[in-house]
């Protein structure tokens, strides 16, 4: 098969956990930045689609706009790079099967969330401000899709965020999951796209939007940038955390490497020879 089957790829995300929390401090920071910048990148071009659409459009243009969103999540996954609403997922899973500890999840989880906001700072002062990417022509589009994103009560926002990290979670879940390339494409694809046309909060993609519009000059505050983070990033860790590892670790967390046929096992062993991060987690009770 072209594919590992979820039992498997509980125990390929939870093995994936481990090898993150073993990162060098540094590495993490520069896979961080990277991966701030390319979800930011892909919010870029999304913004930039929708406004050159034409209006005849009509909705149609905020699809084109989803569509091409994914490629910062797709950079993400195939050339490396760092996510805190991925980790989220990832670095639960393997707190769950006891492969690392509470602290090291911490860790990673503050790390990330540092460099992402830096990277995604970074396209949005940039390229969005100096370059003007997200100015001129697009800014009523940058601006609207701002002020959404602040307007959102705590309540409103926290839902929104677990919506959004339950796809992007299963974005990744996916991409594991595949064992090529173009499986992984597919995997990201459709659930990234559909969160970001529903219109669900998503933390790093925040720190390009919002920030983008202060520096257009809007009457965004940072004091609202910070309100609407909380939320968020809540929203986003029960969604990854909760709606994905513990609800998977919890349907599948008595699954051996016994209980796999032994072309699965086979599949899974090369697939760790390779230096990737498809080894078997033997879950501690």
């Amino acid at each position: 098969m072209s594919f590992y089957t979820p039992q498997e790829i509980m125990n390929i995300t939870a093995e994936n956990g481990l090898k993150k929390s073993k990162l060098p401090f540094w590495t993490v920071l520069i896979l961080g930045f990277l991966g701030g910048a390319f979800i930011s990148l892909g919010f870029l071009a999304d913004i930039r689609v929708i406004g050159t659409a034409p209006k005849e459009l009509g909705s149609i243009a905020g699809f084109f706009g989803a569509a091409v969103f994914p490629v910062g999540l797709m950079l993400t996954i195939l050339a490396g790079a760092e996510l805190l609403t991925g980790n989220m997922m990832v670095m639960a899973m393997s707190w769950f099967a006891k492969k690392i500890t509470l602290s090291q999840v911490v860790v990673n989880w503050v790390l990330v969330l540092l460099s992402n906001f830096i990277g995604a700072i970074a396209v949005a002062y940039f390229f969005g401000h100096v370059v003007g990417l997200t100015e001129g022509d697009f800014l009523a589009k940058t601006l609207a899709i701002a002020h959404a994103k602040v307007n959102e009560g705590f309540g409103e926002a926290f839902v929104s965020a677990i919506g959004c990290n339950w796809l992007v979670c299963l974005a990744v879940w996916l991409a594991y999951g595949s064992k090529d390339s173009v499986g992984k494409f597919v995997g990201i694809w459709f659930p990234i796209m559909a969160f970001v046309a529903i219109g669900f909060q998503h933390v790093i993609a925040n720190m390009f939007v919002i920030p983008a519009a202060i520096f257009a000059g809007s009457d965004i505050t940072w004091t609202q940038y910070v309100e609407n983070f909380v939320p968020v990033f809540l929203g986003n860790l029960v969604g990854g955390a909760i709606f994905v590892a513990l609800a998977y670790f919890g349907a599948y967390r008595y699954t051996t490497e016994a209980s796999m046929s032994p072309e699965a096992v086979s599949d899974t062993n090369n697939y760790h020879e390779q230096g990737l991060s498809g080894s078997t987690v033997h879950i501690k009770h």
